[in-house]
């Protein structure tokens, strides 16, 4: 938020964290949902947006929070995305201001009723791209309404149009000059090369993060994570490898093994999680960091 909301950027982290968050974040839990159709407040987060004609969008993690403007609270309605393919087939983009657009819209009937738009609540989409293409690399891009005057030089107040903005957050290496605050944040949490032990202290030297209960359970989860699924694939590819290589070629057998056991342990892997963390198959392969372009895929192996 302070690296991506400009309404934060003044606003120490630790302020924003105790004052700021507006409830619990949620994640798959509650559905919102306009278009006629009763819905509970938002307050609090959504993660669901159903509608009768445009069907269900699901946000990886969606929360508001308030901000100190003129003396007065603002609240905002924050959507954040991990996204491992950056090429899925469209630009990431137009696909982040499509969820800033559904997230304004789904607020008809929750914030705001009949025609009193002045109560719409500005929104960001903020997406974390983990494997960008290399002139991405180490790099936060913004995308939002401004003001351009075509004739004359009018000026209509910044509040009226600056209600949407999407972020593209994307990583990088370690070997470049951007590689600092958030960048740095992200590019420790996600590297494959880091031990548990040395994330936490990064985290904790470099960004003052406290190493809570739920943060040391929330790192080494996901580092466990990582190292079974490519642990368990290697030993089960290299086993398959060598069986087929007897009939099929070492070399060629071995190959084709270690890919398939890699498959085979990723559907498993996805059960797992869906059964013992709740997930939807969706969010389960998300959190595996399979590329999006590949779920249709692995749904219908599910």
């Amino acid at each position: 938020m302070k690296s991506c909301v400009a309404e934060f950027r003044d606003v120490a982290v630790g302020e924003i964290a105790d004052r700021y968050i507006e409830g619990t974040p949620e994640v798959s839990e509650v559905p919102v949902m306009p278009d006629g159709i009763k819905s509970s407040k938002i307050t609090g987060s959504n993660t669901e947006d159903k509608t009768i004609n445009e069907g269900t969008v699901y946000f990886d993690i969606r929360f508001c929070a308030v901000t100190p403007r003129s003396g007065e609270s603002i609240r905002l309605i924050l959507n954040i995305e991990a996204q491992n393919d950056f090429y899925p087939g469209y630009s990431l983009v137009t696909r982040a201001i499509y969820y800033c657009s559904r997230m304004i819209s789904s607020q008809y009937g929750t914030e705001f009723t009949d025609s009193h738009y002045e109560n719409i609540k500005k929104v960001y989409s903020i997406w974390i791209c983990m494997n960008p293409p290399k002139e991405r690399q180490n790099s936060i891009s913004s995308y939002s309404i401004k003001e351009k005057n075509l004739i004359s030089n009018v000026k209509e107040a910044v509040e009226h149009y600056d209600l949407m903005t999407a972020v593209m957050i994307c990583t990088g290496s370690e070997n470049n000059e951007n590689y600092s605050g958030i960048l740095k944040l992200l590019g420790v949490l996600f590297s494959n090369e880091l031990s548990q032990d040395e994330k936490l202290k990064v985290l904790q030297e470099d960004f003052d993060i406290p190493m809570t209960h739920s943060i040391e359970r929330g790192i080494s989860s996901m580092c466990s994570l990582s190292d079974s699924v490519w642990q368990r694939a290697m030993e089960k590819g290299l086993a398959e490898g060598r069986e087929k290589g007897l009939t099929e070629g070492m070399e060629k057998g071995m190959e084709k093994g270690i890919t398939e056991g890699a498959e085979k342990n990723l559907i498993e892997n996805i059960r797992s999680l869906m059964v013992t963390m709740k997930m939807t198959a969706e969010q389960a392969m998300a959190a595996l960091r399979i590329p999006e372009s590949k779920w249709a895929g692995y749904n219908a192996k599910l």
